[in-house]
């Protein structure tokens, strides 16, 4: 059935997803690839809050778009599901717990070392192998259920274990884009787009506002340096010209705030290392630096401000890009196309679930062994991923222990 022909999605509250989110935000480990995961079973398996096809064309289009794919998916999944009020509680959910952690790091700056807490993180990085695993597994069976969209997974994960990086992300979408138009034509079963309580109109006034902050936040910056304009502007921008994930965004923070003296190089690598600690988008890091900048008595403000400029831009071009997004899905050739690009993002995670997931996280056989109890745990037995990293923090320490 496509997506013209169905009513409209099932509709909840600001509340349900806010609770919902913030589960998520705070059990979510491993960085954004890791959050698409979670994601897939928190909503799309546990809650069918949306079809699998239908998750899949939210992926897509946040990894074609500049800004944190995980945050703008989610944020998109809590507009659909309960609205305007949904989407922004989805996105305070999921945010919230690691900007406060980030927060609390910045006032507090504990001294983060020791073989106990380098167990800890080296077990949440196990984590983040077995849930992208099974949402690999998952999504594969799928959306690749036949040689073609198989062989287009598969050509998009080659393509990407070659030559990774944000923008051969973008080449493997586009081929499978390409490959899907061309090979899928015949395909009975189009991808259901979700329906999306955004119009033609707001969709432009979201693209006008996206462009107009990027050109005159930077320009009111260098009018009054080093002033609360000033920041809004560097973590604007940095969000507006991301692509590719959190990680991305650090040589642009470091770049704009360590030369120009915000901060030293040492407390900005303080502050990276903590944000691996916690769960959530690793673009909260924002919240330490913004507090970490801010002149005496002005730290909860400015940690604030960072913190929105930086997620404000990605929800914008989400916004402006789902109206296009929905045009396309009511034409055979466009479907077609989805069809390949859905094929697509299953090897984009797949390549990631080796590099850099499994390649920083896999250092011995042992780790092999805790990694793959953990996809059992979740896969076979359906564990809660809460109980999961439990187990996986558990195992790392142990067997740090006992080295």
């Amino acid at each position: 059935m496509n997506s013209a022909a169905r009513g409209p999605p099932a509709r909840g509250s600001a509340s349900e997803v806010f609770c919902a989110s913030l589960g998520l935000g705070l059990t979510s480990f491993g960085g954004p690839i890791a959050h698409l995961g979670y994601f897939e079973r928190a909503y799309v398996r546990e809650r069918g809050w949306l079809s699998p096809e239908e998750y899949a064309d939210l992926v897509a289009l946040c990894q074609m778009l500049p800004g944190p794919a995980s945050s703008q998916t989610g944020f998109l999944i809590g507009l659909r599901r309960a609205g305007w009020s949904g989407g922004f509680a989805a996105w305070a959910g999921f945010t919230l717990p690691s900007a406060v952690a980030m927060f609390g790091f910045s006032v507090l700056a504990p001294a983060m070392r020791g073989a106990a807490l380098n167990a800890v993180l080296h077990g949440l990085k196990l984590v983040a192998v077995a849930v992208v695993a099974q949402a690999v597994w998952s999504m594969a069976q799928n959306l690749c259920p036949d040689r073609l969209r198989a062989a287009i997974g598969l050509f998009a994960a080659a393509l990407l274990l070659v030559s990774a990086g944000a923008d051969t992300q973008m080449l493997a979408l586009a081929l499978g884009a390409a490959g899907g138009a061309l090979f899928c034509r015949g395909i009975a079963a189009n991808p259901a787009l979700p329906i999306m309580p955004v119009s033609k109109r707001a969709g432009s006034i979201a693209l006008v506002l996206f462009l107009a902050l990027l050109a005159g936040l930077p320009l009111a910056g260098r009018a009054q340096p080093h002033s609360l304009v000033d920041l809004a502007g560097i973590f604007y921008k940095a969000g507006a010209l991301v692509f590719g994930g959190g990680h991305v965004v650090l040589p642009l923070l470091h770049d704009a705030l360590v030369p120009q003296g915000w901060l030293s190089d040492s407390a900005f690598l303080a502050g990276y290392g903590a944000a691996q600690a916690i769960p959530g988008p690793l673009f909260t890091f924002s919240a330490y630096l913004g507090a970490t900048v801010a002149p005496k008595g002005a730290d909860l403000l400015w940690s604030g401000v960072a913190l929105a400029f930086m997620f404000l831009p990605g929800i914008l071009v989400a916004l402006a890009g789902l109206p296009l997004w929905s045009w396309l899905g009511q034409h055979p050739a466009a479907r077609a196309a989805l069809a390949g690009i859905n094929a697509a993002v299953v090897g984009v995670l797949g390549a990631a679930l080796y590099d850099p997931i499994w390649v920083s996280a896999i250092g011995s056989g042992l780790d092999v062994a805790i990694a793959l109890t953990g996809f059992l745990l979740l896969e076979r037995w359906r564990v809660p991923p809460l109980a999961v990293v439990g187990f996986s923090v558990c195992a790392a320490l142990l067997s740090a222990a006992f080295q």
